[in-house]
């Protein structure tokens, strides 16, 4: 990958939430599930003021059941894809719901990193898409599941990043009032 594959364009992004889920929740490492959930909040604002097309995902809602209702509330609006393969694109509807949007960048999110998280992005990649995993945004059970899940991402090609390394790349520039409404989120 080169060196433009490290940036992130606004206007050619998609935000991917895979599977922050009730009863998944509670096995969550409690480090790794408070930071997630902080800046999955952040990044519901951030989409609202930057014009961020969003796909939230929900494996098998009948057993691990609904989104979270905090991430619920700050991607409100934005219609819950249900699926059964641990990869999001191994879902058809999912995967053309990605498509859909033609962007080529997607900002990945969610739970776990070693198993949905990981397969997905091995799809994206596949895709030829240029993935950025938000390290910051992402829960496993345990944290050594979270950096296993992290490296093979790493690996496959992925850019492992943060929250806040997005947002900022996504501004280019200070002094608007883009920039303004960004930088109180991150405060």
């Amino acid at each position: 990958m080169g060196i433009d594959g490290l940036r992130v364009r606004r206007d050619d992004t998609l935000l991917l939430v895979i599977d922050v889920q009730e009863r998944l929740a509670p096995a969550m490492e409690p480090t790794l599930m408070g930071r997630m959930l902080k800046n999955l909040e952040r990044l519901g604002a951030a989409r609202e003021i930057l014009g961020l097309p969003v796909v939230l995902t929900e494996q098998y809602p009948k057993g691990l059941g609904p989104t979270l209702p905090a991430v619920q509330a700050a991607f409100t609006g934005v219609a819950v894809q249900d699926k059964l393969a641990f990869s999001a694109c191994g879902d058809p509807s999912i995967r053309g719901a990605i498509a859909a949007h033609g962007k080529g960048t997607v900002l990945v999110t969610g739970m776990e990193s070693h198993v949905c998280v990981w397969q997905t992005v091995r799809h994206l990649l596949a895709d030829g898409r240029s993935v950025h995993v938000l390290a910051d945004a992402l829960a496993s059970r345990t944290e050594e599941n979270y950096r296993i899940g992290l490296g093979l991402m790493e690996r496959a090609g992925a850019v492992i990043t943060s929250t806040e390394v997005v947002l900022f790349d996504m501004l280019e520039a200070a002094g608007t009032d883009t920039f303004k409404a960004i930088s109180k989120l991150v405060k």
